[in-house]
């Protein structure tokens, strides 16, 4: 199996993972938590863009989640749909919703890995806003 093939098979098994700790990173209210899964999942010169905001390293990241947080407080990013991945790039979609209600928001997101597999580029789309 060549480099290429490696990268892709890699990027294929491992993107529900890479999904889960990113939407688990968005999500983590504690901020110790949450720099620890923000540095546990996005290289360090992570660049995060999307059409509302954007960010760069672990602690412009860390800020953008947080000022989400607060923006939408008692709402949580849930998966939606199946993660894919191929030749080291990582696509999955989510909703953000509050208990019980609808979603005020739902986005596909692509990811670049790094060598480690960490995020070090992602581009969020916005599917859906309320309105």
């Amino acid at each position: 199996m060549n480099t290429a093939e490696s990268s892709a098979l890699n990027a294929a098994s491992a993107a529900p993972d890479i999904a889960a700790r990113y939407l688990a990173a968005w999500n983590a209210t504690d901020a110790a938590e949450r720099e620890r899964l923000v540095q546990g999942t996005f290289s360090t010169d992570v660049h995060y863009l999307d059409p509302m905001m954007e960010g760069r390293g672990h602690d412009g990241l860390a800020a953008l989640i947080a000022g989400a947080q607060q923006r939408f407080a008692g709402h949580r990013f849930v998966l939606h749909g199946t993660p894919e991945g191929h030749h080291g790039v990582v696509r999955f979609s989510w909703a953000l919703t509050a208990p019980g209600a609808e979603p005020v928001a739902r986005g596909t997101d692509v990811a670049e890995l790094d060598a480690d597999g960490r995020l070090r580029r992602v581009t969020g789309f916005l599917d859906y806003v309320a309105g």
